[in-house]
């Protein structure tokens, strides 16, 4: 016999439809919010990111069931966030120290455009 009465199983149902529903509303809002146009791109770029850890948030937690998991597994996500992190700051950091010696494609002067 099942270790799980229906009650349980529709406590969860409800909570799976609750999460369902939550993650559609965060992509019907993560389209809306392509609409907006603020002044800087770091504000634009910081609420899609937002957003987006949101719904990760529960996707992980719910639908991969992190939210009753052990110390462990937060010791390996925690380790994980951290790398991303470091990452995305070093390619922030970065950013303006190319190699000597790159071009850029929209650097380039087209061939039929010198005048000799």
């Amino acid at each position: 016999m099942s270790a799980h009465s229906a009650d349980d199983v529709k406590k969860h149902l409800k909570l799976y439809i609750g999460v369902f529903v939550a993650l559609l509303v965060g992509t019907l809002l993560t389209v809306w919010a392509w609409t907006w146009h603020f002044e800087s791109v770091a504000v634009t770029i910081g609420l899609a990111m937002f957003i987006a850890t949101i719904k990760a948030f529960l996707v992980a937690g719910y639908f991969m069931h992190l939210m009753s998991e052990k110390k462990t597994i937060y010791a390996v996500l925690l380790t994980t966030v951290f790398f991303f992190v470091g990452m995305m700051f070093l390619v922030v950091w970065s950013r303006g120290e190319m190699p000597r010696g790159t071009v850029y494609l929209e650097d380039r002067v087209p061939a039929t455009a010198v005048k000799h």
